[in-house]
């Protein structure tokens, strides 16, 4: 079983580190972004959608925690707003630690997302996942999650 625990300002700094270098990598790997831009664009996203940090009106930014031992197992990112059609969610990030992947941690996580996005007052939640990362796809498929949309790309050569 797990928890979602929020973190405190140590803890976010940290996860604000490794989460926009995890995305620099993924937008390098997707070919969205250059390499020698990645980092700073992706400090820049972090800016844009975290003005004030951890404490971001709407952000909600999480440890996972596995109860029994109480080791931290991961982190998720979620964001909810007023939308026309009510309340939504976004998750802007999750990870499971790869030493925990695989044991179902993901489908726990997926679940206490949705526990938390109700108990703010959410009727939709919304995420995105980078075409390559099929696990992740695999993930969200398995927690109820129906592709809504398509966003396509073609590399031309010279």
């Amino acid at each position: 079983m797990i928890e979602l625990v929020l973190m405190n300002q140590e803890q976010y700094e940290a996860f604000r580190d490794q989460s926009a270098a995890d995305y620099a990598a993924e937008k390098v790997l997707a070919g969205t972004w250059d390499a020698t831009d990645a980092q700073r664009l992706a400090q820049e996203s972090f800016a844009k959608y975290l003005p004030q940090g951890k404490d971001t009106p709407g952000a909600y930014i999480y440890h996972i925690v596995e109860v029994a031992s109480e080791q931290i197992i991961g982190y998720i990112w979620l964001h909810i707003s007023d939308a026309p059609a009510g309340k939504q969610a976004f998750l802007y990030d999750i990870l499971i630690y790869e030493a925990h992947q695989g044991k179902g941690y993901g489908q726990a996580t997926m679940q206490a997302l949705d526990q938390v996005a109700k108990q703010e007052g959410a009727v939709k939640i919304g995420l995105h996942v980078f075409g390559h990362n099929l696990k992740a796809l695999h993930v969200y498929e398995k927690a109820g999650y129906q592709i809504t949309d398509y966003q396509m790309s073609k590399t031309l050569t010279p």
